[in-house]
């Protein structure tokens, strides 16, 4: 670090000294006591241990998701992976990037006014069904509202168990969406087990690798706030539109459209 920024930074602190367990979530200065930890830190610990598992092994309350976006002019449709349970799906990912066959003959059966969106939002437990309860409805609702006001259409929502990321890929692809919006639970840490992430996807298909995904993640309260991944994500899905690209693809379609000179008014 140059001095003059050292310099500064005592300057600012030095009246008031700010520990550093209170500007992160982190596990950093928890002290000691002989050669362990203190009692206090240990039993924290523990406590975001069981936390973390919890989320990994509970389920969504599905009830609760539907009666949460009620009133959004949304059609939702319940879909599940080749996972038949939770043990298969933490053992198996590959299963749960794949529709059951049921699940694929009920999107396919959905009528023709489902069809052919400009987005489709689905809804995974992942690996945190606490992110999904907490953080989905609300971002549901304030991103739909924003893709509405720019005159996109959106298909079912799709709330889809035991799923990863790419199980939005098929849904997409059946139902003949231009974008795909996972909304899933992120994998819990110890400081924080309701992370939720959004992956969005451009042309879904299966099969898509994950360089043409782009991602937002760490939505929760003490991370990434609603409103502004409704921003990020909204922001996102209007320039894969207007660039036709996702992924990789769109920050180098971005790059490419700013190299273009102005000639407006030329």
């Amino acid at each position: 670090m140059p001095k003059f920024k050292a310099d500064e930074l005592q300057k600012q602190y030095r009246s008031k000294p700010v520990a550093l367990a209170e500007m992160t979530d982190a596990r950093v200065s928890l002290g000691r006591f002989g050669s362990g930890a203190p009692t206090k830190a240990l039993l924290a610990f523990q406590m975001d241990h069981a936390r973390a598992r919890e989320a990994v092994w509970s389920t969504v309350d599905e009830g609760r998701l539907q009666t949460e976006v009620e009133g959004l002019a949304l059609d939702v449709v319940a879909v599940e992976s080749m996972a038949q349970d939770r043990s298969s799906y933490l053992r198996r990912p590959d299963l749960g990037r794949k529709l059951s066959a049921a699940s694929g003959e009920r999107l396919a059966a959905m009528p023709a006014l489902s069809k052919g969106c400009d987005v489709v939002i689905t809804v995974a437990d992942g690996l945190s069904s606490n992110a999904v309860d907490i953080n989905a409805a609300a971002l549901i609702r304030e991103l739909t509202a924003l893709l509405r006001e720019r005159g996109l259409t959106l298909g079912p929502l799709t709330v889809a168990r035991q799923a990863r990321v790419a199980l939005s890929d098929e849904v997409g692809e059946i139902l003949g969406a231009k974008i795909t919006i996972a909304l899933i639970g992120e994998r819990p840490g110890l400081s924080a087990a309701d992370s939720l992430g959004a992956y969005i996807t451009f042309a879904p298909k299966v099969g898509t690798p994950d360089s043409r995904r782009n991602c937002v993640s760490n939505i929760r309260e003490g991370g990434l706030s609603i409103e502004q991944a409704t921003t990020t994500i909204a922001g996102l899905v209007f320039s894969m539109i207007s660039t036709g690209t996702s992924g990789v693809g769109l920050k180098e379609a971005m790059v490419k459209l700013a190299a273009i000179p102005d000639k407006v008014g030329s």
